[in-house]
């Protein structure tokens, strides 16, 4: 695939405090691990910073796109599902908000065009509030141990068993084994949305919209961490060339 043909897959970044040499400021940033997962892909990746946005500047986001990856991060406010905040759950700042507010924004516009969508842990719960669902907000609570998340920046494997038919079956297989870093997960289903791998604990792993009516939505989120294991790249690589589809088809339209 030459590099002019590549399929542009827009990421969200963070927005926090960060440390960088003598400096100590806000900023916008990104692990390089996950736009070096989409260029190993065939893609070519552009940050997306948080921002204020209505639904009219997030479509002007979109059209310079073909495809976007929600990634990770802090957790969700807790009240833009409905519940008060646990104890254990991210207090939520302006820049926090300031990013729920730009990636489920994004997010709806994306599914309205049905532009191909991979969300990446947060990037899954974000999926799923901005649909109407919930979240358990300390998975410990629910399932009585701390292995999604022990901290320290150390990655969990956990099995993953996926749902045949699935999108995320048909890249990945009907196993897998996950990186995990989460110690939030999916509760109620967001509208649209079914379930698409689990965990041996019965969390939900993956989500996608349901493609018995939305044959056309090439949306996965997964609450786990592809991007530690750029030696296994089929989510990237399916993400990437469904977008590559949506470019063209997008050319099409445009020179109709």
């Amino acid at each position: 695939m030459s590099v002019s043909s590549r399929p542009v897959i827009g990421l969200t970044t963070y927005l926090q405090q960060a440390q960088t040499g003598v400096w100590d400021v806000r900023a916008s940033f990104l692990p390089a691990i996950y736009f070096e997962g989409v260029g190993m892909a065939g893609g070519i990746a552009s940050l997306l910073p948080p921002q204020p946005v209505d639904d009219t500047i997030a479509e002007r986001v979109l059209d310079g796109i073909d495809g976007l990856i929600i990634t990770g991060g802090r957790d969700v406010d807790p009240s833009t599902y409905g519940a008060q905040r646990h104890p254990r759950t991210d207090e939520p700042d302006t820049d926090s908000r300031a990013r729920d507010a730009f990636e489920f924004a994004l997010v709806r516009a994306a599914l309205r065009r049905a532009m191909p969508v991979l969300g990446i842990c947060r990037g899954a719960q974000v999926l799923n509030v901005a649909l109407g669902g919930t979240l358990h907000q300390h998975l410990p609570d629910v399932v009585g141990h701390t292995r999604h998340q022990q901290g320290n920046a150390v990655f969990t494997t956990s099995s993953i068993a996926t749902v045949p038919g699935s999108r995320v079956a048909a890249l990945v297989g009907p196993d897998t084994e996950a990186q995990c870093y989460h110690h939030q997960a999916i509760d109620r289903l967001g509208d649209g949305l079914v379930v698409s791998a689990s965990d041996t604990d019965g969390v939900i792993e993956a989500v996608e919209v349901d493609l018995s009516a939305h044959p056309e939505h090439w949306v996965i989120a997964v609450q786990w961490h592809p991007e530690e294991r750029l030696d296994d790249l089929r989510l990237f690589a399916g993400l990437v060339g469904a977008a590559g589809v949506y470019a063209t088809q997008k050319t099409q339209k445009v020179n109709r």
